[in-house]
């Protein structure tokens, strides 16, 4: 049955949220963060048959770059 699951970094495509990549894997359970979609987890045999490999590289992390938030001036 473990042929059925994908190791962690694969680069994944699901019909329904697009490309993403695998977090974590098992018999059981699969996560995936999707691009535009965030991280959803799956029961895995019901996931598979929504599922194929997808050759693209792994997208680079964005970083977060938030603003400080501006203090207001009391006189």
């Amino acid at each position: 049955m473990a042929s059925n699951t994908y190791s962690q970094g694969a680069q994944v495509e699901h019909q329904k949220f697009g490309l993403g990549t695998v977090l974590s894997s098992s018999e059981e359970r699969i996560v995936i963060k999707f691009d535009d979609h965030g991280e959803k987890k799956f029961v895995t045999t019901m996931v598979m048959g929504s599922l194929k490999k997808s050759d693209r590289q792994p997208p680079a992390e964005k970083k977060g770059s938030r603003k400080k938030k501006a203090t207001p001036i009391t006189a």
